[in-house]
């Protein structure tokens, strides 16, 4: 048996053979040097590409080492390999997202975007961070999320992670999912996809960790963000196409939605001139949200204990649902 690996731990990625003895493990620097290697190969991990597809006739089982799959699952000759087994990487930055997820809506929701602003410029002034008058009337205009309502669309991986914090900081938490209704103690109500717009009037914070596919590309649009509170919060980490970016734009701009955290947008990488850069109620990062300085050895445990079943005859972890798409 014959398994290419790419070389994601220099130094140590060899040391996956220790868990399959009997595995011939072939390290490859990058998907050009894995193509070269897949003409005997019985499994790929961590690349792949439509070369190693087209030399791999003797592929069983291909291991990702991201959680999206969608540009994977578009590769010509993809289609014919029915028997092949794909893995991917789902959970594994789910720590790391989460806690983006949440990060952002505490940026937003406590004006750090605003107080660094007024750092730079060695700027005492609470006005713009609390309001005119904070201690009169209906108080600050700084947001406290305890008692407030996340709604987290896609219970997968990032998203069931994000539900567990917001409930640990006191957040109320309900959800959509496509398989079911079925969800954690720490989520109140789980609803189908379909019924994400009935959701939508609840959320002070909404996180989308949707990933993406044919029934979720463009799925936030305007009809999505005639729901939305004026005050909610919007945090995206799933992939850039399910929200409609024209949509985004235009709801931030008639104040349909009190700001937006986005880790992945449309189009990516975003143009230096795109609007969403210098609007002031937006926080943008490079589509990082799951990394972490823990994610790849979370990454290097799921390749070993699957090169350990694979070798063994064992089903395999992270299986991916090519009709689903995730």
């Amino acid at each position: 048996m014959k398994v290419v690996v790419a070389d994601l731990w220099p130094g140590r990625t060899a040391e996956l053979a220790e868990v399959a003895p009997d595995v011939d493990l072939v390290v490859v620097g990058d998907g050009q040097a894995a193509a070269a290697e897949a003409h005997d190969a019985d499994a790929v991990l961590g690349v792949l590409n439509a070369d190693i597809l087209a030399a791999g006739d003797r592929l069983r089982w291909v291991q990702l080492a991201s959680a999206g799959v969608e540009r994977y699952l578009a590769l010509p000759g993809l289609s014919d390999a029915e028997d092949l087994v794909i893995t991917n990487a789902q959970r594994i930055f789910a720590p790391g997202g989460a806690e983006h997820a949440l990060g952002m809506a505490l940026m937003l929701a406590r004006r750090f975007h605003t107080a660094l602003d007024l750092q730079r410029e060695r700027r005492w002034d609470i006005r713009p961070l609390t309001g005119p008058s904070p201690y009169r009337g209906e108080g600050s205009e700084l947001l406290e999320l305890r008692g407030r309502t996340m709604l987290v669309i896609g219970l997968g991986g990032i998203g069931t992670e994000t539900a567990r914090i917001a409930h640990g900081i006191g957040m109320r938490v309900i959800a959509t999912r496509n398989s079911s209704r079925e969800g954690p103690d720490f989520v109140e109500r789980v609803g189908l996809a379909s019924e994400l717009l009935d959701l939508v009037p609840e959320a002070d914070v909404i996180v989308n960790a949707l990933p993406l596919t044919p029934e979720t590309e463009g799925l936030v649009d305007e009809a999505f963000f005639e729901l939305t509170r004026p005050t909610a919060l919007y945090v995206t980490l799933g992939r850039g196409r399910t929200t409609n970016t024209g949509a985004l734009v235009r709801a931030l701009r008639e104040g349909r939605i009190a700001g937006a955290g986005l880790d992945v947008v449309d189009p990516e990488p975003l143009p230096r001139d795109h609007v969403l850069w210098s609007m002031p109620n937006v926080i943008i990062t490079p589509h990082l949200g799951g990394d972490s300085d823990e994610h790849m050895e979370r990454m290097w445990t799921l390749f070993r204990e699957n090169l350990r079943r694979f070798a063994a005859g064992e089903p395999l972890l992270a299986v991916v649902n090519r009709e689903r798409g995730y």
